[in-house]
């Protein structure tokens, strides 16, 4: 059966009815992190919020004021994932995420016009596509462009765009000879019903599930920014349809605004200052990491000339790093020392290093570790990890202190 949404892809609110009600859950990503969320799975008598499906994201929306999380198809019917349960028989207002539906949409429409037009003129045949959330890519089943052809590829997508090419839904039978036309990567293994073809007047016909324009104008634009490298002779061309195109332009120029701010520069001029400052910054790193060797030497020394030095030494930089802490243990070499050395913020993350006696260090370094809430690891007489507290050093100089005063002691 077709849905709503796929008999009329520019409606956006609709009336129906509660067929089924049922507790369920579902991983949602939250900050990067995937949790499980309680909920109910909720069928209609029919919807106009998509399922995911041909390469297109599943829509957003509300069934009665109740938001849909996710929409999936199963077999013939469509499932919304909602947090409150929906009375069964309850006749309800669905109401689509307009901005998000139409720029998939525009990305899908644009998908089928490009993969149409890279195979007319140049035989290159889509293998698959994404439709992400800044920018969508089409896999191409070639290992790489010509001169000029991704150039000429933008240049005839446009032209279709302008020339206002009708694009309709037609509803074929699979023994319709028309289908013979139709070009299709196969059908899904659950596929039921007649089979929905989105035809672009003179250019493609193609079977899909998806939500499209009505005319290649509604796309506004597409720009193909660029080709990447692939799967084994493939390539992955990026593209942005319509709205996309706009925001991205808005963005780039916010960003050029910014550099221009900061670089004291023209636009034309960015990559050859950003160039300059990055030599700039490598020279400097150069310079600071000779100093920070020589420094690490000179404290070496001094506390070896020291005169009235124990048998602890605790010292703390903020910038270093292991191969700094490392120049001070090798340069004091001595066996009956303890040094506990630190780099990073005075308190958040860092690098620490724990060096000395082998029996000492094997049993504090641990105890160093979780005091500093972090992790090492070590052998003869040096253990070293990350540590995530440094404010805890005084506890760690404090525990080291009582431990060289009584080495036999059982903390």
């Amino acid at each position: 059966m077709a849905f709503q949404c796929q008999r009329d892809c520019y409606m956006q609110e609709f009336v129906t009815t509660v067929v089924s009600c049922c507790p369920s859950e579902l991983k949602l990503e939250n900050n990067g992190k995937k949790e499980k969320v309680k909920g109910f799975n909720v069928i209609l008598k029919d919807t106009i919020l998509f399922p995911e499906g041909g390469g297109q994201p599943d829509d957003r929306g509300t069934i009665a004021g109740v938001p849909v999380l996710r929409v999936t198809r199963q077999g013939a019917e469509a499932v919304h994932f909602v947090s409150s349960p929906l009375e069964v028989g309850l006749e309800v207002q669905l109401k689509v995420d307009w901005d998000r539906r139409f720029d998939h949409m525009q990305q899908h429409s644009g998908q089928h016009l490009i993969t149409a037009m890279a195979d007319s003129m140049f035989s290159y045949k889509t293998t698959s596509w994404e439709l992400g959330r800044q920018r969508s890519t089409i896999e191409l089943d070639t290992g790489t462009a010509k001169p000029g052809e991704i150039e000429a590829l933008e240049r005839a997508v446009n032209e279709k765009i302008r020339e206002h090419v009708p694009v309709t839904v037609k509803v074929l039978t699979l023994d319709d000879p028309a289908m013979e036309q139709v070009r299709s990567r196969g059908l899904p293994e659950d596929a039921v019903g007649p089979i929905r073809v989105i035809d672009i007047e003179g250019v493609d016909a193609n079977m899909c599930c998806g939500t499209h324009v009505s005319n290649l104008s509604h796309l506004q634009v597409i720009k193909i920014l660029g080709i990447e490298k692939g799967k084994k002779n493939k390539i992955n061309l990026i593209f942005l349809a319509g709205n996309r195109v706009l925001k991205y332009a808005e963005k780039s120029y916010t960003i050029e605004r910014a550099l221009t701010a900061l670089l004291k520069t023209g636009a034309d001029d960015h990559v050859e200052a950003v160039d300059k400052v990055q030599k700039s910054v490598k020279a400097l790193q150069k310079s600071n990491l000779s100093l920070l060797r020589d420094m690490a030497v000179l404290i070496a020394q001094n506390y070896k000339n020291n005169p009235n030095r124990g048998n602890l030494f605790c010292l703390h930089r903020k910038e270093g790093d292991n191969e700094f802490m490392n120049i001070i243990a090798n340069e004091i070499g001595t066996e009956e020392t303890v040094l506990f050395l630190t780099v990073g913020e005075e308190k958040g993350a860092g690098l620490f290093l724990l060096v000395g006696p082998e029996e000492i260090v094997e049993k504090m370094g641990p105890r160093v570790a979780e005091l500093l809430e972090g992790k090492g690891a070590g052998k003869k007489g040096r253990f070293q990890g990350k540590a995530s507290r440094m404010e805890r050093r005084g506890e760690v100089e404090a525990l080291l202190q009582e431990h060289s005063r009584c080495p036999h002691l059982e903390e």
